[in-house]
C-alpha cells in the first residue's frame, strides 16, 4: 500500500506544480493581476481554475484512501486485492486528473471519480473486514 500511496502524492505535487507555474505564467502574461491571489476574488482564466480546483480536490477523496492505507500498514493487514485496487484507484485518479485538467468532458471525469470512489470503499471494506 505505500507505493500506491507514494504515487498519489507524487500526483498531487505535479498538480500542485502545474498549478504554480500556470500561476506565475498567468501574472507574467499580464492574463490576470498579482492581487487576484490575494484573496482569490474576481475572474480568473479557466485553465487555472481548473488547476486550482483539481488540486483542492486531491484533498478530499484521496484522505480515504491514504487513511485506509496507513491503517493496512500498521495493523499489518495483508490481502492480494488491497494492492491491485490501491494501484486501480492511482491509476484511475490519474485519469481522472488529465481529463479535469485537459478536455474536461464532466461524463468521462464523473465515470473516473465514481470508479476510483468505489475502489476505495472496496479497499476500506477488505481492511475492516480483515481486522
Amino acid at each position: 500500500m505505500i507505493y500506491p500511496m507514494f504515487a498519489m502524492v507524487l500526483l498531487t505535487f505535479t498538480v500542485m506544480t502545474l498549478m504554480g507555474v500556470s500561476r506565475i505564467n498567468s501574472v507574467r502574461t499580464g492574463k490576470i493581476s498579482i492581487g487576484y491571489f490575494r484573496i482569490m476574488s474576481g475572474d480568473s482564466p479557466e485553465y487555472l481554475l481548473k488547476l486550482s480546483r483539481h488540486f483542492s480536490n486531491l484533498f478530499e477523496v484521496p484522505v480515504l484512501f491514504y487513511t485506509a492505507g496507513l491503517l493496512s500498514v500498521a495493523l499489518n493487514i495483508e490481502h492480494v486485492l488491497l494492492p491491485i485496487f490501491a494501484w486501480l484507484f492511482v491509476l484511475l485518479r490519474c485519469i481522472h486528473a488529465f481529463i479535469h485538467i485537459t478536455y474536461n468532458n464532466v461524463i468521462h471525469r464523473m465515470l473516473a471519480f465514481i470508479a476510483g470512489s468505489l475502489c476505495v470503499l472496496i479497499i476500506w471494506f477488505i481492511v475492516i473486514f480483515k481486522l
